[in-house]
This record gives C-alpha cells, sequence and structure tokens, in this order.
C-alpha cells in the first residue's frame, strides 16, 4: 500500500480528507501540454482526409483519393503546425514561461486547476500551506480564494475513468475518461504514491 505523504512533503493531506498540491513547469521544457494540441489537430485533419477521399468521387477509388489528397492535406498540417507553435509560444510569453498548476485529489477524484497568469508558485504553495494547517471548518475560506485564482479547471471521476497512463519522463499522469482526458502532474519523489493512488480509486481500470 502507498505510504501517505506527511505535512513537510509536497503532496500535503489536509484536514477535509483531501491531498492538494502545486506544481509548476517550463512551458518550453516541458513539451506535454504542445503535443496534447497536435494530437488533437492531427485527428481532425485525419477525418477531413477521409472524408474528403471518400466523397472525392474520382476515377482512381478510395484508396486513389487518399494518395492524390495526401499531399495537400500534408502541406495543410504542416501550415497548421507551425501557427500551433507561433501561437504557443505566444501563450507561453503571456505566463511568463511557466505553467502553475493546484491539483485537489480525493477517493473520487482529482481537480485540475490551471493558476492566472499573476499568481505565483510561491503564491499558491503559501495557500496550500495555509489550507493544510488549518481546521476543516475553515477550509472553505482558503479555497474560495483558490477558485477565484483559478483560470481553467477540469476534474476526473475515478468511476468513469477508462485509462491512467504513466509519463514518468516529463512527471505526468494522463487520466483518461470516455469524453474528458486529464494530465495530472505531481514532482517524480511523489510520482509513485499519486499515481497508485489514482488508479487504486479507478475500478473501470483493468490494468493495475
Amino acid at each position: 500500500m502507498s505510504k501517505k505523504p506527511s505535512y513537510n512533503d509536497r503532496v500535503l493531506f489536509c484536514p477535509d480528507g483531501k491531498y492538494r498540491w502545486v506544481y509548476e513547469f517550463s512551458m518550453m521544457k516541458n513539451p506535454v501540454i504542445m503535443l496534447v494540441v497536435c494530437k488533437i489537430f492531427f485527428w481532425i485533419f485525419f477525418a477531413l482526409w477521409v472524408f474528403i477521399s471518400m466523397v472525392d468521387g474520382s476515377r482512381e477509388g478510395f484508396f486513389g483519393s487518399l494518395l492524390k489528397n495526401g499531399k495537400w492535406m500534408l502541406i495543410l498540417m504542416g501550415v497548421f503546425v507551425v501557427l500551433i507553435a507561433i501561437s504557443y509560444t505566444i501563450v507561453a510569453a503571456q505566463n511568463h514561461w511557466k505553467y502553475v498548476v493546484f491539483f485537489e485529489m480525493d477517493e473520487s477524484g482529482v481537480i485540475h486547476r490551471q493558476m492566472k497568469t499573476q499568481v505565483k508558485k510561491t503564491k499558491a504553495m503559501s495557500w496550500l500551506t495555509v489550507l493544510a494547517g488549518l481546521a476543516a471548518g475553515n477550509i472553505t475560506t482558503v479555497a474560495v480564494g483558490l477558485n477565484s485564482a483559478a483560470k481553467t479547471m477540469s476534474a476526473s471521476d475515478f468511476m468513469v475513468v477508462r485509462k491512467v497512463k504513466p509519463l514518468r519522463r516529463w512527471n505526468t499522469i494522463k487520466v483518461n475518461e470516455p469524453f474528458c482526458k486529464n494530465q495530472v502532474y505531481v514532482h517524480k519523489d511523489d510520482f509513485d504514491f499519486v499515481y497508485h493512488y489514482i488508479v487504486d480509486h479507478c475500478p473501470r481500470v483493468k490494468s493495475k
């Protein structure tokens, strides 16, 4: 069984029974977000390529149409990759090249909150420390402050999660539901604990 981290570790167990931690990484050194965006666009273009080839109606047939349209689709994909890279760099610059995320996890699921650009890791960590030390009745006040400082939020319900994939090289755990993809980031020293905790609480995940 995985050992619960203490209050001195990066992953803190709070009085309300939730684990909380803050993770920060360089958007230019860690390509995980960029790869997700590229993967989404790849499948969009692939579906478009197949659809166009199916309705092409040329004499070459379906596979002939795939080859004929493939050249132009590859060029178009290349253009979009360049545009995505430029857009990603602009967004990274706006976020001061850092991606700061606050995580909240219990037996029912995990919540991923991207912090706004003006919220630094040190400030988020101070909130986290306060949460860990407060009596359970006062946690709501600090939680409201965290929610107001969050830019976006995504949540995973462990009951419907179908796949949990560890990417140790990037300190990332992919938590996938049928129609929702979430990514959990955690320090390498806490990786095994968080990964096994998630897997142990996902009844639909076959490989453990």
